[in-house]
């Protein structure tokens, strides 16, 4: 299977932005999904497309998709907490200023290639993770913000993720965002939740406050967003069981979006047993 077959509506899209006359496509894009490796194989495959000097072809074997494919192209930087970063950087939890500062410094020499730069992060084991304020912190987002408002001519960014919400409003606003599906099949984890929330949509009325305190009690053992994280798994693995019971699918999809605002006021810091309450009769009432 080829790499558009894949991605159909995303590689159309691209494909017909970069062969337009003034090769239309956002200056600032996010990527947004469970598979990370998937959104790097798209940002990469683009960065392709926008620096072929053949046919664009899957197969061009031009020097610019060669390099690409072996990542060594010099307009096509990975940006995370250990790509990229220069021997006197002592940093190694995040993504630096003194990154941010490296970026701009490239992009303010002239170039003959479409530059792109790909922001993303890296787990212990080297694999590709999503962004998110800790590892890329809003001081570096910041410093970077004017750079990819106006940025040269000829550059793109992307921003890689699991959730829009994991990233400053400041990118996400100024950025075209895409989701992109999973080539792996994902197992939706909620050990930490199954005995609190199964079934939670039966749960009557006047069992809310018990279910608070079972839900709340958990937020004291664990990090709380990995327990709303891990209730969103719970609700998708049961939407995935339902296709066919329309009333409950709208039910737990509306249900998701609550638990979304309830990550998001827990990373406003925001009270974490407010929140919890809060949404707990939002579920059941």
């Amino acid at each position: 299977m080829q790499f558009s077959d894949k991605y159909d509506f995303l590689m159309k899209y691209f494909k017909n932005g970069i062969e337009s006359k003034d090769k239309n496509i956002a200056h600032s894009i996010l990527f947004y999904g469970n598979d990370v490796q998937s959104q790097y194989d798209v940002a990469l495959e683009i960065s392709r497309l926008l620096n072929c000097t053949g046919d664009k072809s899957e197969t061009c074997d031009c020097l610019n998709c060669r390099w690409i494919r072996e990542n060594k192209h010099p307009a096509v930087m990975t940006i995370t907490k250990v790509d990229n970063k220069e021997a006197d950087d002592t940093t190694k939890t995040v993504i630096s200023a003194s990154q941010v500062k490296m970026v701009k410094d490239n992009l303010s020499l002239t170039s003959d290639y479409h530059r792109v730069i790909i922001f993303a992060d890296r787990d212990n084991s080297g694999n590709l993770c999503g962004l998110n304020e800790k590892v890329f912190p809003e001081t570096a987002a910041n410093a970077l913000l004017k750079t990819f408002e106006e940025p040269p001519k000829n550059t793109t960014f992307f921003f890689l993720t699991k959730n829009k919400s994991d990233i400053i409003s400041t990118i996400v606003s100024r950025s075209q965002c895409f989701f992109v599906p999973s080539e792996k099949v994902e197992q939706l984890e909620f050990d930490k939740v199954k005995d609190t929330v199964e079934n939670y949509f039966t749960i009557d009325r006047n069992d809310v406050l018990d279910f608070n305190d079972r839900l709340f009690g958990l937020t004291k053992e664990y990090d709380p967003l990995d327990i709303l994280t891990e209730f969103q798994n719970y609700i998708l693995s049961t939407v995935k069981n339902n296709l066919d019971n329309n009333v409950l699918k709208i039910k737990l999809i509306s249900d998701l979006k609550k638990i979304e605002t309830a990550r998001n006021q827990v990373k406003l810091g925001i009270q974490v047993q407010t929140v919890i309450e809060t949404l707990c009769f939002e579920l059941i009432l």
